[in-house]
């Protein structure tokens, strides 16, 4: 900007994708980086869309968004990219929050109009044991987190995730189990079962010290897209090896539910089974355990809808529609511009749906997210486990910002 104010951002990558993701552009170049190389998505930022913007008032995010939406022209960003869009909307933020002095969060506030009369902290949910596709563990969900919705303060709610995430390193080592890490931090361990894993994590909450399904409970990202055999139409549940039809895949999670204190699943069927998932809505997400003594007064389970909808405003109004879930995942680079992310937050909240602000399993260090959380006035914010930078960065983040509300 003419006012010297500068705003750089990092844009992740996903490891578990949904196909109606916009396009994350590479080279396709296997002599270099195994053809992930992003010279073509930095050349489209250093040309066409500089050119575009040169000029451009960056406190006016919309019409800049909508500047590079027009000179993609394309439905998933494939010819600019949505990685080379979305960091320089993100970068377009940064500079104009440095520019008017004001803390990021509250500069996201102010521009969508999201954030509420107070501004807050969102409830962290922890991935403390990876599977699926972001770890070799065998375990066919993709994320088993503990989710501290009975305690009030972040800071202690970090404190909570972090004592839990360590008590469980200590059991899982007893065991003779690796301790080793996945791609989100989160242990990944080879397990006999699924279910062990929660058993485990129940185990580490109590000898925590914390109250399960008052002060601490659990949640899944299921990722059902990467265990659904499309041809036989059914589910392959691993390491068990059992054949799941749909009915008894919801079967399965009600039983999980009422058992090891879930209060949320996260893509529970594949992405274009919106009967299942209206069918999972009428049959879980009323049905509460514990006759609804749940920490955070909630008295539905959360059914988290990320492949799904993919933070597109189309895919989240025909869920809507079709009453498919009750939560939205909201990831900034699934859609690829700060403007349509708003869209999506803002057309979730007019339907009363809970907002889950997340990362990627390819994270940088860039905390943005954090300050979007809050910004947006987000319910939950899920940035992997209590360990790696590109995590820790994240929630100590959220501390920072907790600190800077409550003075």
């Amino acid at each position: 900007m003419e006012s010297g104010a500068i705003g750089t951002a990092g844009v992740p990558s996903g490891a578990s994708t949904g196909k109606f993701e916009a396009l994350e552009l590479r080279d396709g170049d296997e002599k270099r980086y195994g053809g992930l190389g992003v010279l073509k998505a930095v050349a489209n930022v250093d040309g066409p869309i500089r050119s575009a913007l040169i000029g451009k008032d960056a406190k006016k995010q919309t019409e800049i968004d909508e500047l590079m939406l027009e000179l993609d022209g394309t439905e998933n960003k494939s010819k600019l990219g949505a990685n080379a869009i979305l960091g320089v909307s993100l970068a377009v933020c940064k500079a104009a929050a440095a520019h008017e002095k004001k803390p990021l969060y509250e500069y996201i506030s102010e521009i969508s109009g999201l954030g509420g009369k107070k501004l807050k902290t969102p409830i962290p949910m922890f991935n403390v044991l990876n599977g699926g596709q972001h770890a070799d563990s065998g375990l066919s969900v993709q994320e088993f987190k503990i989710v501290p919705d009975g305690i009030k303060k972040f800071s202690e709610q970090l404190r909570a995730g972090s004592e839990v995430f360590h008590k469980l390193k200590k059991i899982l080592a007893a065991g003779g189990y690796s301790t080793s890490v996945g791609d989100e931090g989160g242990f990944s361990p080879k397990l006999e079962s699924n279910t062990k894993a929660l058993e485990f994590i129940n185990r580490a909450i109590s000898e925590s010290g914390y109250a399960l399904g008052n002060e601490v409970n659990l949640g899944l990202d299921v990722a059902a897209n990467s265990f659904f055999e499309e041809n036989e139409n059914h589910y392959v549940l691993k390491p068990e090896g059992v054949t799941l039809e749909r009915d008894r895949l919801i079967n399965l999670y009600k039983e999980w539910i009422e058992k090891y204190y879930i209060i949320s699943v996260e893509d529970g069927l594949h992405e274009e089974d919106w009967d299942g998932w209206a069918q999972m809505q009428e049959k879980i997400a009323k049905k509460s355990f514990l006759n609804g003594l749940i920490g955070s007064g909630t008295k539905e389970t959360m059914l988290i809808g990320d492949d799904l909808l993919v933070t597109n405003v189309k895919r989240l109004q025909k869920a809507i529609e079709h009453k498919s879930c009750n939560s939205v995942l909201i990831k900034v680079n699934q859609i690829g511009s700060l403007s349509e992310t708003f869209d999506c937050i803002r057309l979730a909240k007019k339907n009363k749906m809970r907002t889950v602000i997340s990362h990627r399993s390819g994270e940088t260090t860039d905390e943005f997210i954090s300050d979007l959380a809050v910004g947006t006035g987000a319910d939950y914010m899920k940035s992997g486990s209590l360990s790696r930078g590109e995590r820790i960065c994240k929630y100590n983040r959220l501390a920072k910002i907790e600190q800077e509300l409550n003075k």
